[in-house]
């Protein structure tokens, strides 16, 4: 008789990032059931629930060592749902369903902008360390647009925007997110807490104080915090984006020229590769030694071998 078969733990530990990318796909879709039965306040807070998990399953798939291709195609397509479609449901609930028969075409513009957002990502920046995304994140616009009912709720935005029509309001917002979400504005990614080095100790402040306002203040803080994040990287980045001045272009040529840098460098490295390979199997071949060196960040870069791919390969700044 078969002894029963163990269940394998790193298995178990796989699953694991999917169930917060499951759970997240949950919040999202009943978040907009809530919205169709008219309660925008818990619809609201149930994106921002997903936006947590959201933050959560790379995170554990990092520290686990379990990201996997599928996992980031997913990530991906459950946040289509839950910071694309949820949001602008909510939105159009909310402010676009009495308005007009052509009010939807809002929510559509940044559902369209989340897509090509996240299609974006996950063939440049997905399955990769992150220090800052290209475009105005998903899930930051989701979250903003998520947070703007309970916002409407407070004291803060009877006194001070009160006076504001909410319904234009609502139409350049969701406008601005969605140019903000496809443009190349560089967001900084969310701060890595520590206690060894000076940059995580920031970190480590700055997610204290978020917390502490979003607990004692959730309905006040989050929906200013995310306009601010998504509008002062936008008003600095402006000047390089539009290529006015000197500092941006000089910033848009270095950014090409760095670029066609490293697709030489790769096109190098790729060539005395296949060169080596063919050497060590006894083919006639340019290169008889090879020796890549690994650059740190930021420093030249050096590939050492002999042959007639010498000549290809010098020593770049």
């Amino acid at each position: 008789m078969k002894p029963f078969p163990r269940p394998s733990i790193r298995r178990a530990v796989i699953v694991v990032p999917s169930l917060f990318t499951l759970f997240n796909l949950f919040f999202g879709i009943w978040s907009m059931v809530l919205a169709s039965r008219g309660d925008f306040y818990r619809a609201g807070w149930y994106i921002f629930a997903g936006g947590i998990l959201d933050a959560l399953d790379g995170r554990v798939a990092r520290l686990s060592r379990t990201g996997t291709r599928f996992g980031a195609e997913l990530d991906s397509l459950v946040d289509v749902v839950s910071f694309g479609v949820a949001p602008a449901f909510l939105i159009y609930q909310l402010e676009f369903a009495a308005a007009g028969s052509a009010e939807w075409i809002f929510c559509y513009f940044y559902v369209m902008a989340a897509t090509i957002r996240l299609a974006r990502f996950n063939i440049t920046q997905a399955g990769h360390s992150k220090r800052h995304f290209v475009g105005l994140p998903s899930p930051a616009a989701g979250i903003t647009l998520a947070t703007f009912y309970p916002f409407t709720t407070t004291d803060l935005y009877q006194k001070a925007f009160g006076y504001l029509p909410r319904h234009h309001t609502m139409q350049l917002l969701m406008i601005l997110l969605t140019i903000l979400m496809v443009s190349n504005v560089r967001y900084a990614a969310l701060p890595r807490a520590g206690l060894r080095t000076v940059r995580g100790l920031l970190g480590l402040a700055t997610i204290l104080l978020v917390l502490t306002f979003g607990l004692l203040e959730h309905d006040a803080f989050f929906f200013p915090l995310g306009v601010l994040h998504g509008l002062r990287r936008a008003a600095r980045d402006l000047p390089g984006l539009l290529g006015r001045g000197d500092r941006g272009r000089r910033g848009r040529h270095r950014g090409a020229h760095r670029d066609r840098q490293r697709r030489a460098e790769r096109r190098c490295v790729w060539r005395a590769l296949r060169r080596h390979r063919a050497a060590s199997r006894g083919r006639r071949a340019g290169v008889s030694l090879l020796h890549v060196r690994v650059r740190p960040r930021g420093a030249p870069f050096q590939l050492c071998l002999t042959g007639s791919c010498k000549s290809a390969c010098k020593a770049r700044g």
